[in-house]
């Protein structure tokens, strides 16, 4: 009866809701580790599961150190599963009714000192045209703040060096204006004019940033650059693509610019996104203040 049950809810999640091919792997994965928890401790009948049954699973994923991103995901998947089950009036009532799903944990984002960001963009080797593709990379994401699927996605139609901005496109009608820094300007202007051809296949490719084949360089290739570098910095701390992003944002704050003006320039729809910047700030300020203040610090 379950097996039959979920061929059927697996087909219709597949060809009738018209989900994602990585959203349909994630429902399909979570509903198979319910399933098995289920087995585990001998609840064989899906339709006999109840509000409880279903709690003391989410209590046994955060017992299992799962983040709460997952637990959240989890708790959709079941959701959208008893939901199904209510409308082919195989249940009276949905178990997962009212329940919440668990607060996101609020991580600090990782951020590196300016002194740490200098040691990271001197790492490229600037006579050659990886390194110097590489150091324009992360002089522009340092730069600008933009995110590392908006950096391999730049056009050249994008760049207008002679004025020193960028243009992200956020909706049809809108695009998202930044200035580019003097270093970043510098960097990019001589890898687009001196460097740029010496790999370019096809007249016809658009791309800002190139792999070695001509092509446009991926996420994952950027990725291998900034793993090296950080190696290769000695740097004491987890950097990850994002890092120059969320240093940008943190770094201008510091410096004097107002909240408004950075969600702008990162392109947050929503400003408490912006806010986890200030409130690092803040905390980087109040350590400052007792480190100088107290006899003991």
């Amino acid at each position: 009866m379950s097996n039959l049950i979920m061929e059927e809810y697996l087909y219709y999640i597949k060809e009738e809701k018209g989900l994602t091919c990585n959203t349909l792997e994630s429902y399909t994965r979570d509903m198979e580790q319910f399933i098995q928890y289920l087995d585990n401790n001998n609840i064989s009948d899906l339709t006999k599961v109840n509000k409880t049954i279903i709690i003391t699973y989410l209590l046994y994923l955060q017992k299992s150190g799962k983040a709460s991103s997952t637990i959240s995901r989890n708790l959709a998947s079941i959701r959208c599963f008893y939901q199904y089950l209510l409308n082919k009036d195989l249940i009276k009532e949905d178990p997962t009714l009212n329940l919440k799903s668990p607060k996101p944990e609020k991580k600090s984002p990782s951020i590196l000192t300016k002194e740490e960001v200098n040691l990271l963009l001197l790492q490229p080797k600037t006579d050659n045209f990886k390194g110097i593709r590489d150091k324009a990379m992360l002089e522009l994401l340092y730069a600008t703040g933009i995110r590392v699927s908006e950096l391999v996605a730049l056009d050249l139609d994008n760049l207008d060096l002679d004025s020193g901005y960028l243009y992200i496109r956020e909706s049809e009608n809108n695009d998202r204006t930044i200035p580019i820094g003097t270093y970043a300007l510098e960097y990019l202007s001589h890898y687009i004019k001196n460097y740029r051809e010496k790999v370019l296949r096809d007249k016809e490719e658009k791309a800002v940033f190139l792999n070695f084949s001509g092509g446009r360089l991926t996420r994952q290739g950027f990725w291998k650059i900034i793993r090296q570098y950080a190696k290769e910095s000695g740097i004491d701390k987890n950097i990850t693509p994002h890092t120059l992003r969320h240093s940008f944002a943190v770094h201008l704050l510091q410096n004097g610019a107002d909240i408004k003006t950075v969600q702008e320039l990162l392109g947050h729809s929503d400003i408490s996104t912006t806010q986890m910047y200030y409130f690092a700030t803040e905390n980087e300020k109040i350590k400052d203040v007792y480190k100088k203040a107290h006899p003991r610090a």
